[in-house]
């Protein structure tokens, strides 16, 4: 009975997944399979969108199964988002965009300014928006009254690994952002780094490189799709207070002495 909803789509998993990264799209397919995951994201722009006699990583995505979620990866102005997302939605891929507006080669960080305005333009046009952005709450809110459906900000660099760098201002969005779902979108590096950003109550997590780059993949993708849901309930079970003294487990009333 839990289930997200963004734009008023129902998804069960709350764990969205990559395509890139993997030794082979057969192993891709059997990672997607073994995650639980209902939400994919492809790069418009590294996809085969034309020449049919070619392989493509969508031969390996069953979209009776898998929602795809199209991305602006490797966009670095508004105006190469906007028309990437467009292109997306002309090919049959789906009116729903993560998008990304990189402004940094190096560390992929977003640029928040070109974010908002691609976010706007978009939303206009009838596209279900999910920008990927930093921890700024200021720029968060922003890309909501610019019509984001959702916002997704990073818990640390895309593809490092770190997991979550930013507790305190990851706290501060999920406690002042209510309107729309919140999903942390990269730095995950393994099974309890998803737990951590389920249990600061956002509502899923987007992660690649995490079951790409492990050894075993199938077998991290499996751990993923755990630690997501174990973190989720233990948001909604909500933890015990923190104390700094020990307090004894078995309670000393009624002991006979």
């Amino acid at each position: 009975m839990d289930k997200l909803t963004i734009a008023g789509r129902e998804f069960q998993s709350r764990l969205f997944l990559g395509t890139g990264k993997y030794r082979s799209f057969p192993e891709m397919a059997r990672c997607h399979q073994a995650s639980g995951a209902e939400v994919v994201t492809v790069a418009v722009r590294r996809v085969n969108l034309t020449d049919k006699s070619k392989e493509s990583l969508l031969d390996y995505i069953d979209r009776s199964r898998f929602f795809i979620l199209p991305n602006t990866a490797a966009c670095y102005t508004a105006d190469e988002a906007i028309r990437t997302a467009r292109l997306g939605r002309e090919v049959g891929l789906s009116h729903w965009v993560k998008l990304e507006v990189i402004g940094d080669q190096k560390t992929l960080f977003p640029d928040n300014q070109g974010l908002i305005e691609a976010t706007r333009v978009l939303s206009k046009e009838g596209f279900v928006v999910l920008p990927y952005t930093n921890d700024d709450l200021v720029n968060a809110k922003r890309l909501i009254d610019a019509g984001a459906a959702a916002v997704m900000p990073m818990g640390a660099p895309i593809g490092s690994g770190l997991g979550i760098q930013n507790l305190t201002n990851l706290r501060i969005l999920r406690e002042m952002i209510t309107d729309v779902p919140l999903i942390v979108d990269a730095g995950v590096g393994t099974a309890s780094d998803a737990a951590i950003a389920m249990e600061l109550g956002y509502d899923g997590v987007l992660l690649n490189t995490a079951i790409a780059e492990a050894e075993d993949s199938v077998a991290m993708a499996t751990a993923m799709n755990l630690g997501v849901q174990a973190g989720r309930h233990a948001f909604l079970a909500g933890r015990m207070p923190k104390k700094l003294y020990a307090s004894a487990s078995s309670p000393a009333v009624g002991v006979v002495r």
